[in-house]
């Protein structure tokens, strides 16, 4: 169980990864249907702090997965003493 955990964390991790890189793409190419662009986004861009913004969501998601990871190994030890 405890590998499953690590493989599809690790798969979400590189999926979610690939969808960062994308939306920087996207936010100049945008359709014109779309309206006018995000100033936010762009200025973060500009400034170099949307790495920072990056860099903090990715630090809770690792955080959530490695807290989830613990849990399942106690819960494991619960059950293995349980028997």
């Amino acid at each position: 169980m405890h590998k499953k955990v690590q493989f599809w964390s690790l798969v979400v991790l590189l999926g979610l990864m690939g969808l960062v890189g994308r939306a920087q793409d996207s936010a100049a190419g945008r359709p014109a249907e779309m309206g006018r662009p995000v100033e936010m986004a762009d200025r973060l861009r500009a400034d170099g702090k949307i790495y920072v913004v990056i860099a903090v969501l990715v630090t809770i998601f690792i955080g959530i997965i490695a807290y989830v990871i613990r849990l399942d190994r106690k819960i494991s030890r619960l059950e293995k003493g349980s028997k």
